[in-house]
């Protein structure tokens, strides 16, 4: 019975630091929890997640220059890259470890 509690608490724990990297990523690379592969796994999603909100503003910032269509094309990409990001946190409170749409291909070249 103790080490039924001792496991769920530790799968809450891993699940709570998945969530963590998942949206910054670099926080649980600092703790015990780096050596965990399910919270390694949603650290290379955030990581990526990451990448692409920077390269989301960097095309908003190009797109700005074009008048409603890049204002219009700019509020997509930062919908479907929320939508990701929210999908993330659903799979992860579920304890689900399974690759986020467009997300998921690049997070697997990380090797860490």
């Amino acid at each position: 019975m103790a080490d039924e509690k001792k496991e769920e608490k530790t799968k809450q724990k891993n699940t709570r630091m998945a969530m963590v990297g998942l949206i910054i990523f670099f926080v649980p690379l600092l703790t015990d929890s780096k050596n965990d592969p399910f919270v390694k796994f949603w650290v290379k999603q955030g990581l990526v997640l990451f990448i692409g909100w920077i390269v989301i503003g960097v095309v908003t910032g190009i797109l700005v220059y074009v008048p409603f269509l890049g204002y219009v094309i700019s509020q997509l990409l930062s919908l479907a890259w929320t939508i990701i990001l929210i999908i993330g946190i659903v799979a992860v409170a579920n304890g689900e470890q399974k690759p986020l749409p467009i997300v998921g291909q690049f997070a697997n070249q990380f090797k860490f």
